[in-house]
Order: C-alpha cells, then structure tokens, then sequence
C-alpha cells in the first residue's frame, strides 16, 4: 500500500496536521510495523526529519517503548542504520537517553519480573545507540546515562560496566570533571551509606564500587581526579573506604607505572565490551590474563 501511494504521488514525508507526525513517526512506534517502517526507508523517507516538537523517529520509537509490552529495539537497530541521528533532540531537550532514563527509573520498586525485562531492553537498546555513536556522558547530569548508573550503581552495575567496558567516560565528556566526576559519586555514595561489618548490603556495595573504580582506572593512562577530593566515611567500613580513598590519591601523585599503561591500552584495544571475555581468550599465561581483567570480575556473574 505504501509503495502504491508513494507510485501515485503521495508526499512520503507528509505530517498530519494535528501532531505533524510522518508515516515515518508512526511506523516506529510498534514493532508489528517494521516492515512499514522498512519499506518507507527503502523508498527514501527522511530518518532525520522532526515534528513540531523536534522529535525524530527513532525518538518516535524510544518514547514508545516501555520495555515489557512493547519493544522496538528492531526499529531502533533500523533507523540507526538508515543514518538516525543519535545526538537529536527535542525542543524540550530529551535525547535518545532520556528514555532510558526514564524506563531505569520504573524498575525500582517494581515488579522484579518487569524489571528484568526493562533492563534488558535498555541493556540493548543502549548497545545499539553507542555502536552508532551516541555519547553517554555529555551534560547535563540528569541527561547523561553513565551519571545515572554512577549514582546507583549498585542498582544498575551491569549497565554501567557495559558502559564503562565500552569506553564510556567517567566523567562529563564535556567539561570534564569540574562539572561532575565518577569518583566523586562513587565516594559519596559509599559514605552516604554507613552500615556494619555485618551488613551484606554494604559489603556488597563495597565491593561492586570496587570494581567500578578499577573499571574506571583500566580506561584512564592518568588518573582525573576532582579537585577536592576528600571523603570523611563512619561506620564499621570506614577504615576500607579510606584506604580506598588513599590508595587513588597514591596512584595521583606518581607517573603511572609502565605495566599499569600496558593494561590500560590493551583493554582498550579490546573494546567495546566484553572486555574481559576478549582478555580470556588471548594466548597469554594466566598470571598475565589475570592482571588485565578488571578485579573482582569473576564474582560479577550473578549481577546480571
């Protein structure tokens, strides 16, 4: 039917004239229209094209997916491969990110089920935007999604090592860390949380900020610290969480040793994520495998 329209002169990317949506818009909007959606590309609709209201089609397509019921990760893996714009924007100022956000935000507290099934949406959603491009680190913070993983990482530590294993920066890509900085979130959540030696919960959390931080020490040559860094932790774990502390403050004052440099840039040659399933299948020995591994990744397996 498109075909016949579009044969017979119909404006391909004509707009209604209450919502100035496309066909193009539309057709994102459910994955039982991908073939629609296929067919309106191959006969050259504008991917880029907005509505009143700045949103793009792969916009269209985030905004309509909720992650349970409807997932159009295939329409999103189309229009960025028809040339989807990841750096769009409405007038409102949501980005591709906006959305994921938004659905990250609806797993806390809900039902478990549900929220496996959003994660896992975002998870390859996520995937598919930074293939194409898109910068999860830009300002501002609550549009960025690396600073939303940071400031729960417990909550969503799979994303944010997929994220960080991918290259993603640690702090604002844009104004560095004077605007906000990873450590600094990481620090301040750990002594926002006092607990107890026998609090799992905040051994786990430890242990999880553990790995982030050497995620994010495995994808710097030098470290970026903020400027006044300074921690001043309670509770039984304190004396870790100083030791943490002291430990970056340490490997600030001195030029990185050569190894250190070795392992950072043969992760990053191995990006994007899995890093660490990449580092297990090079032909070194063990010993040299286990120190380009992020620590700790072999206890992560159950945070998926």
């Amino acid at each position: 039917m498109v075909e016949l329209l579009v044969r017979h002169g119909a404006d391909i990317n004509r707009r209604d004239r209450i919502h100035e949506s496309s066909p193009l818009d539309l057709a994102s909007e459910e994955p039982e229209r991908l073939p629609c959606l296929q067919r309106l590309l191959d006969l050259g609709a504008d991917v880029n094209a907005a509505d009143k209201h700045g949103k793009t089609a792969l916009l269209h397509a985030l905004a309509s997916s909720d992650g349970v019921q409807v997932h159009n990760t295939d329409n999103i893996r189309l229009l960025l491969e028809g040339g989807a714009d990841v750096k769009a924007t409405t007038k409102d100022g949501d980005t591709v990110f906006t959305y994921i956000i938004f659905l990250l935000g609806e797993t806390v507290g809900g039902d478990k089920e549900e929220a496996q099934m959003i994660n896992q949406f975002c998870f390859q959603v996520t995937q598919l935007l930074l293939a194409h491009g898109a910068d999860p680190s830009e300002c501002p913070a609550h549009e960025s999604l690396t600073h939303i993983c940071l400031k729960s990482f417990k909550l969503h530590f799979p994303l944010l090592r997929f994220l960080l294993e991918s290259g993603a920066a640690y702090n604002c890509s844009l104004h560095g860390a004077s605007c906000w900085s990873g450590f600094h979130i990481i620090f301040e959540r750990l002594c926002s949380h006092p607990g107890c030696a026998e609090d799992e919960s905040h051994v786990d959390l430890l242990r999880k900020a553990e790995t982030v931080l050497d995620l994010m020490l495995t994808n710097s040559q030098r470290l970026q610290l903020p400027q006044n860094f300074d921690v001043h932790p309670v509770g039984s774990l304190a004396e870790k969480i100083q030791a943490l502390h002291s430990s970056l403050r340490q490997l600030e004052s001195y030029p990185p040793p050569l190894k250190h440099l070795c392992r950072v840039y043969i992760r990053l040659y191995l990006q994007p994520w899995p890093v660490d399933v990449k580092v297990k299948a090079l032909p070194l020995p063990d010993r040299l495998k286990w120190y380009l591994l992020s620590e700790h990744s072999g206890t992560e397996e159950d945070d998926s």
